[in-house]
């Protein structure tokens, strides 16, 4: 049964697991292998488990990702929460760098609100830091959206300390979106007590370890052009033979307690504490019912030392992301 969590201090409530919708349009598989109707399905079946939280982007499709979230949410925007994100510059439905200028912002989120076919968005946050517009401008743009009642909830994704606190100065910032799960743990040593000091939440994207934590990951030639974990350096090569390796001691620890591994990878992170709502995607309803399972495994202290202990930072093989993406990360 998924609870009500509250992310930082200004009263944003979601459920614990929510939903995050990219791989619906992008970035997971295939062309052929997304099915919209499955989409929405996925959606529907969401919302009847009690999920309220969903997660999109412009840049995700582009643009397709919030229509088709739009649509899936027809009839049911009043009982959900809709985070969406801006900072990119898409030409010609490519993305040609980053944009944070507060003009953009206000185009972005009008778009945005036409493409969701709703009037407001919950929880906006900017998708990447862009360093050629100082983040006083940027969130002062937003905050303007928040006083003209365009926008409820302000949020950050990928920032590091001091633009959190800068930001957090102008407005107060109520969510950090970031990777982080049993997989990945960068924010850990710094991050996650300064959101803690600040009354900031976090949302955790690839909650999963993009596959490994699930073990269906595969080779990094295995996946079909389109698909970034082509591209991924810890799919490649003596990095994924190592990081199966790794992630093989979750599994085992998963089959003591009669769960999956990625049920327990979820379980862990919604024990590190009620400010952390995970965003785990899928665009299929028999992985979101697995998914949601995680919020019914209760995880003593030994537990979690030992999952803790099975997958410490230095067991993870490769880089994060490649050099071109790692640049855009705000650390």
């Amino acid at each position: 049964m998924l609870t009500a969590r509250t992310l930082g201090t200004q009263g944003l409530i979601v459920s614990s697991l929510g939903l995050g919708c990219m791989g619906m349009s992008q970035s997971y598989g295939a062309p052929e292998e997304r099915d919209e109707r499955e989409s929405i399905a996925t959606v529907h079946r969401a919302i009847e488990l009690g999920v309220t939280f969903f997660d999109t982007a412009e840049v995700y499709g582009p643009y397709s990702n919030e229509e088709l979230l739009a649509r899936a949410l027809h009839g049911r925007r009043e009982h959900v929460v809709i985070a969406t994100k801006f900072g990119f510059r898409i030409e010609n439905g490519a993305i040609t760098g980053l944009d944070s200028r507060p003009q953009h912002i206000r185009e972005a989120v009008e778009g945005s609100l036409r493409r969701l076919a709703t009037d407001h968005i919950d929880l906006l946050y900017q998708h990447r830091v862009d360093p050629a517009v100082p983040i006083e401008e940027v969130v002062g743009a937003m905050a303007d959206l928040v006083r003209a009642g365009k926008v409820r909830f302000l949020g950050l994704s990928e920032a590091g300390e001091q633009t959190l606190r800068r930001a957090h100065a102008v407005h107060s910032i109520t969510a950090l979106q970031s990777e982080y799960s049993l997989w990945e743990r960068n924010l850990e040593p710094r991050i996650l007590p300064l959101l803690r000091e600040l009354g900031i939440g976090l949302v955790p994207f690839s909650p999963l370890g993009r596959g490994f934590l699930t073990g269906t990951a595969r080779r990094a030639e295995d996946y079909p052009e389109g698909d970034f974990r082509r591209h991924d350096p810890r799919y490649q090569g003596a990095h994924f033979d190592a990081n199966m390796h790794a992630a093989a001691a979750v599994h085992q620890l998963a089959a003591c307690l009669g769960a999956t591994p990625g049920q327990v990878a979820l379980a862990w992170l919604l024990h590190k504490g009620a400010d952390i709502a995970p965003i785990p995607g899928t665009k299929r309803r028999r992985y979101l019912e697995e998914n949601l399972g995680a919020a019914a495994i209760s995880l003593d202290a030994g537990a979690m030392a030992a999952l803790d202990a099975a997958l410490p930072p230095e067991k993870v093989a490769g880089s994060r992301y490649s050099e071109k993406q790692m640049a855009m990360v705000d650390r």
